[in-house]
């Protein structure tokens, strides 16, 4: 099943994340991720696609695995940015072979020891969502995109931003996916005027779990998101303590989708950065708001 018809049901909607590993050792642990992240029921997961494309074959590999033996609907990241035409053109030919029918289609971080872009690369997504669109059999594919609540840390003007929004979705995007945020209020603003811009496709909300300090400062630096007073007083105050801190950010992570979902926001995506048993957490405390009985 595709992530488009998923999304458009009428109902709340729960998806995961997950990541390949990169190295020999966590590779023995990828199939118990797999198997308990299935378990939690999640609409669809996502299997992201690491730098530079270093683990495209892995992506593919487990987003099949998803669907074959575990019977989860998956959506395959692929990034264009150290990617030519051709080889992007490849993948998708290999994702469509192996029966992987949905495609966040991603920029992705530009290297910085290339000459990017040459005319063999693509620029932005709006070019490789229309790319993709435009090859034999890509009118039968859901594609998804990424957008940012708070602005993509490149763009100085959150209207300009907007407008790549916007050329996204004319490009054929079918749904969006946000990038992680903590304030709900930025999302709701977001949404306001994304649809004033006239983007009425499916938009995913993106909640990251804050169980480890360091590495969300680290990524907050990265992508511009930013940390509200609250959550940068809970992480202050147990930051150090890794067990209080993982409780504290399933609580933080918990509150926030059920204030989404209270206000009208359909579709969550958790990112649980390969730990299943995080997001079991959350979705348990959630059961019967994500599940309703009757």
């Amino acid at each position: 099943m595709k992530i488009s018809d998923i999304l458009t049901k009428g109902r709340v909607t729960v998806s995961c994340e997950l990541f390949p590993p990169k190295t020999g050792a966590a590779l023995a642990r990828v199939e118990d991720v797999l198997r308990d992240t299935a378990a939690l029921g999640p609409d669809f997961i996502s299997v992201t696609y690491g730098a530079g494309g270093s683990t495209s074959k892995r992506t593919l590999e487990l987003a099949a695995r998803l669907q074959d033996a575990y019977h989860v609907p998956a959506l395959a990241h692929l990034t264009c940015v150290s990617s030519t035409r051709e080889e992007v053109t490849q993948q998708v030919a290999r994702l469509r072979a192996a029966g992987i029918g949905s495609i966040l289609a991603l920029r992705g971080d530009i290297p910085q020891d290339t000459s990017f872009p040459t005319p063999e690369h693509f620029r932005y997504a709006s070019e490789l969502i229309a790319h993709i669109r435009g090859l034999e059999g890509g009118e039968e594919l859901c594609i998804g995109a990424a957008c940012y609540p708070e602005g993509h840390v490149e763009c100085p003007h959150f209207s300009t931003d907007l407008d790549h929004l916007k050329q996204k979705v004319d490009a054929g995007a079918d749904f969006l996916t946000t990038q992680m945020f903590f304030d709900n209020d930025v999302l709701y603003r977001f949404l306001f005027r994304a649809l004033d811009r006239g983007i009425t496709v499916p938009i995913v909300a993106g909640i990251m779990p804050v169980t480890n300090v360091q590495q969300i400062r680290r990524s907050c630096q990265l992508s511009g998101s930013v940390m509200p007073p609250r959550l940068q007083g809970i992480a202050d105050r147990f930051g150090d303590d890794p067990a209080a801190m993982r409780q504290a950010g399933i609580a933080y992570a918990t509150e926030q989708i059920l204030d989404l979902i209270a206000h009208g926001v359909e579709h969550i995506h958790i990112y649980t950065m390969n730990k299943p048993d995080v997001a079991a957490k959350i979705m348990d405390n959630l059961s019967d708001i994500l599940r309703p009985h009757g």
